[in-house]
């Protein structure tokens, strides 16, 4: 952005705040959604700017005013800076998608090639009855637009492979493995092992669940699943066999986006190294470690 066209905008900004109370009767500056677009229509520019432009003056967008006893104004702004990318865009993928944009990660690459069909009803956050027989990732981002309009989306709808790859995880600080097969999820940490960026892993099936975030030149794919030659003729994917209840995507997802912001905000311990196992029917939550002295650069 110009230097006067950003001065314009911070003084447009600051005239159009406001001084609130919040829930617990703290003061704080805010700037509604209806006054950040007028701000962004006088300066010509998206509403995505105008929400950094206030956070950079120490303004709370209204839609984020309720997350100011967890994050601070600079944790919000730095969520507000960041691009992630989701590959995948069925239960895993669009509830982490959906949970991004409602607590202010700026960007969102979504990619995934399949169209929504009636069996994703149960489970799929981006999927109804009006999105059925659409291409996944686009219907993410016409919801994503409805869910947060301050957020940049980018979709694409195909299948991330090794000719792709690079330009789909261009700008991400972090990637989401919303995959179904242990091959696709091979090439994507390849991906990102190249791109050097974290990926969280999360895998569902039944009432079943597991996640853990993986670091550039860390063990993971490989200590969870073997060698890729070990899965060439692999059979139907365990969710396939045993079915998804729309509860597991969505808590896993929860937790992938958690991971995401302790990774993007450098703070928490973040599952490096370690799998979460998590039974949701009873209640089991475990924690596995693995060896990091090997070294898959």
């Amino acid at each position: 952005m110009h230097p006067h066209t950003d001065s314009r905008l911070g003084q447009t900004v600051a005239d159009l705040a406001e001084k609130i109370n919040d829930p617990a009767k703290r003061p704080v500056r805010v700037i509604s959604e209806l006054r950040a677009q007028q701000a962004a229509d006088l300066c010509q520019t998206d509403l995505g700017q105008v929400y950094r432009t206030a956070l950079e003056a120490g303004i709370w967008p209204v839609r984020y005013m309720r997350n100011t006893a967890s994050l601070s104004i600079q944790d919000q702004l730095k969520l507000a800076r960041s691009r992630i990318a989701v590959i995948g865009a069925g239960g895993l993928g669009g509830h982490i998608a959906a949970a991004a944009a409602r607590t202010g990660i700026g960007g969102i690459t979504i990619a995934d090639p399949d169209a929504f069909a009636e069996s994703n009803l149960n489970r799929q956050a981006m999927c109804f009855s009006e999105t059925l027989g659409t291409n996944k990732a686009a219907a993410a981002k016409t919801v994503l637009a409805a869910i947060n309009p301050a957020v940049d989306v980018r979709a694409f709808a195909v299948a991330m492979d090794r000719q792709n790859a690079g330009e789909i995880l261009e700008g991400a600080d972090a990637a989401a493995d919303a995959l179904d097969s242990v091959a696709s999820r091979m090439t994507l940490a390849a991906a990102c092992r190249q791109a050097g960026i974290p990926l969280v892993h999360a895998a569902i099936a039944g009432f079943e669940g597991q996640i853990m975030s993986i670091f550039p030149r860390e063990p993971g794919i490989e200590a969870v699943y073997g060698s890729p030659d070990e899965h060439s003729a692999s059979g139907p994917p365990p969710e396939a066999v045993m079915g998804v209840p729309g509860v597991t995507p969505a808590l896993m997802a929860t937790l992938q986006v958690m991971e995401i912001i302790k990774i993007l905000l450098g703070r928490g311990r973040v599952l490096r190294n370690r799998m979460l196992y998590v039974d949701l029917e009873n209640a089991g939550f475990q924690e596995l470690s693995f060896d990091n002295d090997s070294d898959p650069s």
